[in-house]
């Protein structure tokens, strides 16, 4: 997919997202991998007392990054 393709099917998400709205954008992975992908800085992101904040461009950038192209065939819910 395209960035273009992705802030297609996000257009319904807020331009920043929660840990929850960053969850469901990956298909539903669990709170701990989501943390784990958050805690290595595989996504960049902002930490606002405690609570995770994510800007959308920042999901998208990870969901083109040569690291999600092969973590993605470990997740049980393809995106």
């Amino acid at each position: 997919m395209t960035r273009s393709d992705y802030e297609k099917k996000f257009r319904s998400f807020p331009d920043v997202v929660t840990l929850n709205e960053f969850r469901a954008m990956l298909g539903g992975i669990s709170e701990c991998t989501a943390r784990k992908l958050i805690n290595q800085n595989h996504v960049k992101h902002f930490y606002i007392r405690c609570t995770f904040y994510i800007p959308k461009q920042y999901v998208i950038d990870y969901l083109l990054s040569d690291h999600f192209m092969k973590y993605r065939f470990k997740l049980k819910h393809k995106i």
